[in-house]
């Protein structure tokens, strides 16, 4: 069964909300597993955008994506005598990956649910770090339902995508070292750009920002005809996206935004943007013949929007803009960047 097309927004209780204490400690938790990625600069980036940009690369993160953040913050927490059949997740890619890594860092045997048209990439990278794979129609089933019903056979865990406090957390990691690493270098970034599927990287990197760089603008960037996050924030309320299928952008189609995530995103997000597929297959090939990155298409949307011009930049301005996953196997990247 589908949501409802709107979904007024409810306030999780506040001691629900993750804090930027929260992301603090996961940043000491996760510091001896995960990789500090860099903040980075190139001349020719600037000058097509006019503006300076500084790039946060999570393709170059452990799993190929910022979801091993969150999900080692989540799982080494849990007490394996509470969860003695593992960890349950449900997930288009990057997040079984970091869930799987995860859980084998922590001794503990992982099921992921994944759709069935998921990168072949992504599937067997899952495996690789042994996990179990069960696939589903993301057009007809509930992915939440199937995994409910393992986690309940099994006794185990599940470690949602998105919408749970630790993830939040974790994923804010990526604006606590943005932010650090821009002071470090005597900058303030004017504005910062990044994706969103759930909502769990950019809450967790608007929280982070409103503690450190209270000034900053954050906004989300979205794929076209995806942009449950843009008007969810100019309706006030979380929308729904109408299909569950269509974009090349396979890790951003989450169906409408996170509870605990909108709570946060509704009151720190400056706004949304919004890519084409074309555009975002322009930017993987800005990214992969300029930047020298392989990055996947949701990882690049809002690398796309930036340089599409969907930001209005003010003279002088510096923008950060995050990479959020490489995970694209390579026939779908040559194809995509021609």
């Amino acid at each position: 069964m589908h949501p409802p097309d709107r979904e007024s927004i409810m306030t999780p209780p506040l001691d629900r909300l993750p804090t930027f204490a929260d992301i603090r400690d996961a940043a000491r938790r996760i510091a001896p597993y995960a990789t500090r990625t860099p903040l980075v600069e190139w001349a020719a980036l600037n000058e097509r955008v006019g503006a300076r940009v500084l790039v946060k690369p999570e393709t170059l993160q452990r799993t190929g994506s910022f979801k091993f953040r969150g999900a080692y913050n989540r799982i080494a927490q849990l007490d394996p005598a509470a969860c003695p059949g593992g960890v349950v997740a449900y997930s288009s890619g990057n997040h079984a990956q970091g869930v799987a890594a995860a859980a084998a860092l922590a001794g503990l045997p992982a099921v992921i649910v994944m759709p069935e048209d998921t990168p072949r990439m992504k599937r067997d990278n899952t495996q690789g770090y042994g996990a179990e794979v069960v696939t589903y129609d993301r057009a007809s089933e509930d992915r939440e339902e199937i995994a409910r019903a393992i986690a309940e056979e099994k006794g185990a865990v599940i470690v949602p995508p998105y919408d749970d406090p630790d993830i939040v957390a974790g994923q804010g990691t990526v604006g606590l070292e943005m932010a650090e690493d821009a002071a470090a270098r005597g900058v303030t970034l004017d504005h910062v750009v990044s994706n969103a599927s759930g909502g769990g990287l950019i809450a967790g990197i608007s929280l982070a920002f409103a503690e450190l760089s209270p000034a900053t603008r954050v906004w989300v960037a979205e794929p076209q005809g995806f942009d449950d996050h843009a008007r969810s924030l100019a309706s006030g309320r979380r929308e729904t996206n109408e299909a569950a299928t269509g974009s090349i952008c396979d890790a951003l189609l989450a169906r409408t935004p996170g509870e605990i995530t909108f709570a946060i995103n509704s009151r720190r997000l400056a706004g949304g943007l919004v890519a084409s597929d074309d555009e975002v297959r322009a930017a993987m090939a800005y990214a992969f013949s300029t930047l020298k990155l392989v990055v996947e298409p949701g990882g690049a949307v809002g690398l796309a929007a930036l340089l599409s011009g969907r930001l209005e930049i003010e003279p002088g301005a510096t923008v950060g803009v995050v990479l959020s996953g490489g995970n694209v196997d390579r026939e779908s990247f040559c194809t995509m960047i021609g």
